[in-house]
């Protein structure tokens, strides 16, 4: 019986720590985003992961080089997006405390994007 509240509590918490988190769960959305065309893509990961393949015109800002001082456009969506999505979730809260609108993309290799 505590082994089943455990799980259910565990649950609950893991819920209620996706709640707000904006996370294309679709492709409409992004394409929704994609023809308003105010954007800028931000690859989160190292330089040199960056250099082996990327989402074609994304920038590459290191998750844990994103500051006050990054310099991206207010008016624009930022689009988060890093290996396997744990680095893209930290910058997606770093990037709304500084408050930027940000959307977590999650995974390199299951974005429905171009890539080079």
């Amino acid at each position: 019986m505590c082994k089943k509240i455990g799980m259910l509590l565990l649950i609950v918490l893991c819920s209620f720590s996706l709640v707000g988190c904006n996370t294309l769960y679709n492709t409409s959305t992004l394409q929704q985003i994609l023809e308003e065309n105010n954007y800028i893509i931000v690859d989160v990961r190292t330089k040199e992961e960056y250099e082996e393949g990327h989402v074609k015109e994304s920038i590459n800002i290191p998750y844990d080089e994103i500051d006050e001082n990054i310099g991206l456009e207010k008016e624009k969506t930022i689009l988060v997006y890093c290996r396997s999505g744990k680095r893209s979730s930290i910058a997606y809260e770093r990037l709304t405390s500084l408050g930027y609108e940000v959307y977590d993309l999650g995974a390199y290799d299951s974005l429905p994007l171009e890539k080079e």
